[in-house]
């Protein structure tokens, strides 16, 4: 059935995933590896683990479920290591990782958190990602000032792609921008070469100061900063799927990886909106293809991990953030329609999306859960009745015979 549904567009959005998350968060990973003085080696194994958890979790839940579920690393808690080496140990980390897997294979198994995804009316939920999504789109511009002629040069082609061929535009807009960065940044791929990566196994410790600093913050952050956000995608994409079992399978995921240096799998967030909007498929049904093969390039890049890492670093970083934006401006696009059209809290809505789009952090947590935190208080306070229902007196009947 899956060779059926395939299409060269959802193929196109799947990798589009891999390159964006290879591009953005894979960064900050190279940060921890050097706070923490990690050999190549050990880093092709993080690479390696993070990359085949996200490829089996996403490829498996994809055609379980048959919708676009895309599953990455937890970026966030990935910025958490980088404050915490080398105060705790490589083998401390990895005991945090298997801990917080545990935690979150156990909140999938409740569904505890499928009951909090319906208390956030859906207006609160589209300006909370248009809010994430806001700053990508915004990066397009951004790049203008490091690369003009690039970044225009995107554009122009992007705008003119649309025009001719809506449903390819993505794809040869790549290969376009392939091509300008070769010609106008000088961005070469002679250095890169296939190189088979060889996972290497490391032992958990376990420790109070590891658990209370790297454990638990890695949950909290997981849920707020990704599942949060990613089911809210999900939800706005029209698919109803419960977040149990994607919490339960990722969860089990995380504890297979962790040994390897992979960090907590989780659903994705930024990247979730490239294979569940309609630029994937023009077909709601068979987006979960864009999920399939997003796991899929997810496989090749874990198993050519030192292959793919020289190979994304060999591309300009303008490049990327123009690319990663345009790709997202339908899914800024349709979520901002989401949060202006809700015409009974409206005002509510517009709060959480700039509370979100001010990247501000406190407390630790990110601007995705403050925004709905105070968009949900805003919609407490300004749209909802204080006054308790009226209760309807009973029937005439009832009354005389004080039933």
């Amino acid at each position: 059935m899956l060779h059926k549904d395939l299409s060269l567009s959802a193929l196109t959005a799947g990798f589009l995933a891999v390159l964006v998350s290879y591009s953005g968060p894979l960064i900050i990973f190279f940060q921890a590896a050097q706070s923490a003085d990690i050999s190549p080696a050990m880093m092709t194994s993080w690479v390696w683990a993070i990359s085949i958890g996200a490829a089996v979790s996403g490829i498996g839940l994809s055609l379980w479920l048959k919708v676009p579920v895309v599953t990455a690393w937890s970026a966030p808690g990935t910025a958490l290591l980088v404050t915490l080496f080398p105060e705790i140990s490589l083998n401390e980390a990895v005991g945090a990782y298997l801990t917080a897997a545990v935690l979150l294979l156990l909140i999938g198994l409740s569904g505890g958190f499928d009951r909090l995804l319906r208390l956030i009316p859906r207006g609160l939920a589209g300006a909370m990602m248009a809010g994430i999504l806001f700053r990508f789109g915004v990066g397009i511009f951004d790049a203008v000032a490091s690369a003009p002629a690039l970044a225009l040069g995107m554009v122009a082609a992007y705008l003119l792609l649309k025009r001719l061929c809506p449903r390819y535009s993505l794809v040869l807009l790549l290969g376009v921008g392939i091509a300008l960065s070769a010609a106008l940044e000088g961005a070469s791929l002679d250095g890169v070469s296939l190189s088979l990566a060889s996972p290497t196994l490391i032992v958990p410790a376990w420790s109070w100061h590891a658990t209370l600093s790297l454990a638990l913050p890695l949950v909290l952050v997981s849920l707020t900063g990704q599942f949060l956000p990613g089911m809210t995608i999900m939800r706005n994409a029209g698919y109803t799927t419960p977040a149990r079992p994607i919490i339960t399978v990722t969860g089990l995921t995380s504890l297979a990886t962790a040994c390897f240096g992979g960090i907590t799998t989780v659903i994705a967030a930024i990247t979730a909106a490239l294979c569940t909007s309609p630029e994937a498929h023009d077909d709601h049904d068979k987006r979960y293809v864009a999920g399939v093969a997003n796991g899929v390039f997810y496989l090749i890049g874990g198993t050519l991990a030192g292959t793919i890492v020289a190979l994304f670093t060999a591309l300009p970083g303008t490049f990327i953030a123009v690319l990663a934006g345009l790709a997202l401006v339908g899914a800024i696009g349709s979520n901002l329609e989401t949060a202006v059209t809700a015409g009974d809290h409206r005002e509510a809505s517009l709060l959480t999306f700039l509370a979100t789009a001010s990247g501000m952090s406190f407390l630790g947590l990110s601007s995705a859960f403050w925004g709905v935190v105070i968009g949900g208080a805003a919609y407490l306070v300004l749209h909802k009745s204080w006054r308790a229902p009226a209760r309807q007196p009973l029937p005439r009947a009832e009354r005389s015979t004080g039933s």
